[in-house]
């Protein structure tokens, strides 16, 4: 018992050594989505720490293994979607990407496992309702 334990020691130990890059690139203001601010608000309390070039890391995103898995979240999501640069989609890119914000909005975002540890993020249904509306008019 006493062997393994020092084993898984240092294996996370050694992970430390393995540090990803948490970077929020520069963006110009003028590229960020524009929006209502109520619409904003709501989209910078529940989806900018993984959609924008504005995330907050935690403490324990410094933390291997957790801070692959962090980056690897914020990366897809900034793939998917980046609020960021909502500016210089092209007008296409925005359609197609919000009707996906439609449909997750509603059932998917923000992630359960982000939830678990950023309560502060849940919507409300009357939140998920006015981002929706929102995206409907927008189109």
């Amino acid at each position: 018992m006493r062997n393994t334990l020092i084993i898984m020691l240092v294996i996370f130990i050694a992970m430390q050594f393995f540090q990803v890059e948490h970077t929020n690139p520069k963006t110009d203001v003028a590229l960020e989505i524009q929006a209502p601010q109520e619409v904003k608000t709501i989209l910078k309390k529940s989806c900018f720490d993984c959609h924008s070039n504005e995330v907050k890391y935690p403490w324990y995103a410094n933390i291997a293994p957790v801070s692959w898995m962090i980056s690897r979240h914020v990366n897809n999501a900034r793939s998917l979607v980046n609020f960021s640069t909502w500016e210089s989609y092209t007008q296409e890119e925005k359609d197609k990407k919000l009707k996906e914000i439609f449909r997750a909005v509603y059932a998917a975002m923000p992630l359960p496992s982000y939830l678990s540890v950023h309560d502060e993020a849940q919507l409300s249904k009357e939140e998920r309702t006015l981002v929706r509306e929102w995206i409907g008019y927008s189109k």
